[in-house]
C-alpha cells in the first residue's frame, strides 16, 4: 500500500522521505523506501527488535527510537504529520470515515446537482 501511495505521489517530482505512523512499520515498506532512496520516517512498534532477517533501514530506525525517541522524531520531522492529518480531518468532515468505493476513479468522483 504505501509503494502504491509513493509511486503516485513521485510521478512529477522526487519525493525524499516519507512521514508514516506504525500502520506502514514493515520490512518491506523499509526496503522499498531504501531501494528508491527516500529516508523513511516511519514509527516502529514499541516492541520491535532489530534482527539479521530485517531489513537494515527498519533495524537502524528501531534502534534510534529505542534509544532517544524524541531525537529521531526531530531528525525526521516527524511533527509535521500533523499537516496532512488536519487534510484527512476535513476530508472525513466533508465525506465521512469510509469510502464505498472500490476503484480509484470513483473515489474522486464529483457529484453535481441538476
Amino acid at each position: 500500500m504505501l509503494r502504491k501511495l509513493v509511486d503516485n505521489v513521485s510521478e512529477n517530482n522526487k519525493t525524499k522521505r516519507v512521514l508514516a505512523d506504525g500502520m506502514y512499520d514493515s520490512n518491506k515498506n523499509f526496503r522499498y523506501l531504501s531501494k528508491n532512496h527516500i529516508r523513511p520516517g516511519i514509527k516502529t512498534r514499541s516492541n520491535s527488535e532489530a534482527r539479521s532477517t530485517n531489513c537494515y533501514a527498519r533495524n537502524m530506525s528501531v534502534l534510534r527510537q529505542q534509544t532517544n525517541l524524541k531525537r529521531w522524531k526531530r531528525s525526521v520531522s516527524y511533527g509535521k504529520r500533523w499537516m496532512v492529518e488536519t487534510v484527512f480531518s476535513c476530508i472525513k468532515r466533508m465525506f465521512g470515515e469510509y469510502v464505498n468505493a472500490r476503484k480509484f476513479h470513483n473515489m474522486t468522483k464529483c457529484c453535481t446537482s441538476n
